[in-house]
């Protein structure tokens, strides 16, 4: 995912505009009640423009972002929140952190196992004792049942109009989704054009997978529900969120 936000970070908060951060962040925070009912102190990974992390900051908890594009974490800094331009399969901070969080589907973005194992064995490295690591991704029944399709989205503001075409293709044989997306961008205070293609490989994942890898890296898995409803997996389920606990080494 070295390139996948160069440009995309330009015209990143347009076009989720429309993303309710708020109620993301609500349900976060009844995780971190339910399961972690001390949390002072969040580390996130994949923090981008940092529209979770400032929310999570501005409700009295201690924050710090984890973000590898520089474009992205200009504009998080700008905001407000405590970033550190570092890539989370390969990093490391003195501090320890209550809660590890991963938003947006940061981790399909790790398509390789090698890289799976390092974000997590790092999650669980910058944890204190019985620490959550609380993430989401695209889940694998969901993604073979109702299939990745075309889309197009169009977001405008009073200085830019942006059109996305997303084109996905499935590799079964990977567990991958690659998304192909073109931006088509028109400045509207000078009416100049421009257009970008990026590519954004998806990894999706079943519970299973998600359970070998938590017991690989120190952890246990808690809890799978669909993300922001709570409600139990299904095949309606793209997006599933997992809370896992950093297991006691003694246990």
């Amino acid at each position: 995912m070295d390139d996948n936000f160069k440009l995309y970070a330009k015209y990143y908060n347009l076009l989720y505009q429309d993303k309710n951060y708020n109620a993301e962040v609500e349900y976060l925070i009844t995780l971190f009640k339910k399961y972690k009912p001390d949390t002072k102190s969040i580390l996130e990974f994949g923090s981008g423009t940092g529209n979770h992390g400032l929310i999570i900051q501005n409700k009295g908890y201690h924050v710090l972002g984890i973000e590898r594009s520089k474009g992205m974490i200009d504009k998080a800094i700008e905001k407000g929140l405590n970033c550190k331009l570092a890539d989370i399969t390969d990093f490391s901070v003195s501090e320890k952190f209550d809660v590890v969080i991963s938003m947006f589907h940061v981790i399909s973005y790790l398509n390789d196992n090698t890289s799976l194992i390092a974000a997590f064995r790092n999650a669980n490295k910058q944890l204190n004792p019985e620490g959550l690591f609380i993430f989401d991704v695209w889940y694998s029944p969901a993604v073979y049942e109702q299939k990745a399709l075309p889309r197009i989205k169009k977001m405008k503001n009073d200085e830019i109009s942006v059109t996305r075409i997303a084109e996905p293709e499935i590799d079964v044989n990977r567990n991958l989704v690659d998304v192909k997306f073109t931006i088509l961008a028109k400045d509207l205070l000078n009416n100049s054009y421009s257009e970008f293609i990026e590519n954004h490989p998806m990894r999706h994942f079943s519970i299973p997978e998600i359970e070998l890898l938590a017991e690989m890296t120190g952890f246990q898995v808690l809890k799978a529900e669909e993300f922001l409803t709570g409600k139990m997996t299904s095949v309606d389920s793209w997006g599933v969120c997992f809370i896992l606990k950093k297991r006691d080494k003694t246990a």
